[in-house]
């Protein structure tokens, strides 16, 4: 039987990766922002920082389309892109209006949990896709069983 807490953990993880895909789509921009401005060659920290703040103002929607616009590799994956903006904007804005009473039964709350799967399912299938523009193979990189070392805080 899944309680409440369950589900308010679900909705944290797929949010997670909603962040995730968010982040890895502006770091994609912040790279092509740095080429395109030569700021690898000529520093100029002040654009840098410039870049990165207007970046962070943008919201998926907007990372997406200023991406398309420049990267020809991102419209492979516009479709994989337009699930994730759509079910991205659904937990964030109307999942739990959508959802409404089934919090107060075991039933309800499996729905829930279930919904929160499918949601976290596509936006961990589009955050993989835009990983691997960047070269990094998630799912290769899971298979392996490197040790894990954290830095002391």
């Amino acid at each position: 039987m899944p309680t409440l807490d369950d589900v308010y953990g679900k909705f944290g993880f797929t949010a997670e990766a909603a962040q995730l895909l968010e982040t890895e789509l502006g770091n994609a921009l912040i790279q092509h922002g740095i080429v395109e401005e030569n700021l690898v060659n000529q520093s100029n920290p002040n654009r840098a920082a410039d870049l990165v703040r207007q970046i962070d103002k943008h919201t998926l929607g907007q990372l997406i389309a200023t991406l398309k616009g420049k990267n020809q590799s991102i419209s492979n994956l516009e479709d994989v892109l337009a699930k994730a903006l759509d079910e991205r904007n659904r937990l964030f804005h109307s999942f739990y209006r959508q959802h409404n009473f089934r919090r107060n039964s075991d039933e309800g709350r499996q729905r829930m949990l279930d919904d929160l799967e499918s949601i976290h399912e596509t936006l961990l299938v589009a955050y993989k896709a835009v990983m691997l523009l960047s070269g990094v193979d998630l799912d290769q990189l899971s298979a392996t069983s490197l040790p894990t070392k954290h830095l002391p805080i």
